[in-house]
């Protein structure tokens, strides 16, 4: 889905991911983020550490429409979205050691990702229908103008309430729902191993705002390109088996792509 443009997008901030300009005096991009997806850790037990990629672009990303999950028009990566994804897979191949598997939103775009990356890693891929992308009902595949134009009513509904849904799709607060228990999921199968997610804006945003207890209102602040790897580390506590999670990396580029040119742009 494209970024949302409501009230609070006025002033457009950009959130930079880490390393990836050059002369930023931090480190290299390819270098840190293999380092945060495997950095060891003091605690008793390893924690859990996903490593989350968004889809490459489709034809509906580069035309600023909305694309929900199954439910929608379902477009494949176009020819540019599968050469972000091949360098994503490039970038991440040392993974391969130590993660357990790939888990794909079953989304035609996240499941082309999956398995290129799969491929790349010699990874068996999973599909989890909790990490697909929003519906978007009778707004899928229609820009943002148009929804504005022919239903600003529940488009403004949207923006001002998570709770509230497009005609025939989901709500913000029924996606964090979902993704939450996908997480589970996750953590529960692979328990002190890496797992590549590839998913979409809203879960993976979700999952961010989760992760540094921010409300879910926060989505609408934070900008996630195509491609763009994040990394979260959950520890359990061995004695009441809570959950801590850690945001180890947010919105990282593969090399090659311009941060400034490549952040924003969708």
């Amino acid at each position: 889905m494209p970024a949302h443009p409501g009230p609070h997008r006025r002033e457009r901030s950009v959130t930079e991911p880490t390393g990836s300009v050059p002369g930023d005096g931090l480190p290299d991009a390819p270098d840190s983020a293999v380092e945060e997806a495997t950095s060891p850790d003091s605690l008793p037990t390893p924690p859990t550490t996903l490593v989350l990629v968004r889809h490459g672009v489709t034809a509906h990303t580069t035309g600023r429409r909305f694309s929900g999950g199954l439910g929608g028009d379902n477009p494949p990566l176009s020819e540019e979205g599968r050469a972000q994804v091949a360098e994503v897979a490039a970038w991440l191949r040392e993974l391969s050691d130590s993660v357990d598997v790939v888990v794909a939103s079953p989304v035609r775009r996240t499941r082309e990702t999956a398995d290129i990356i799969a491929a790349e890693l010699g990874l068996d891929v999973v599909e989890e229908p909790g990490f697909a992308e929003m519906e978007f009902g009778a707004w899928d595949g229609l820009t943002f103008a148009e929804v504005a134009e022919n239903d600003k009513a529940a488009m403004d509904a949207w923006f001002a309430d998570m709770s509230a849904a497009p005609p025939g799709g989901e709500s913000f607060v029924a996606v964090r729902e979902r993704v939450l228990e996908a997480l589970e999921r996750v953590l529960g199968e692979h328990a002190g191993r890496t797992v590549v997610v590839t998913s979409h804006v809203t879960p993976i945003k979700t999952l961010v705002a989760h992760a540094v207890a921010a409300p879910l209102e926060s989505l609408f602040r934070l900008e996630l390109a195509p491609a763009a790897v994040s990394v979260i580390a959950f520890h359990t506590d061995p004695t009441t088996g809570e959950r801590h999670p850690s945001l180890r990396f947010f919105n990282a580029l593969a090399p090659g792509r311009r941060t400034l040119r490549d952040t924003g742009r969708w």
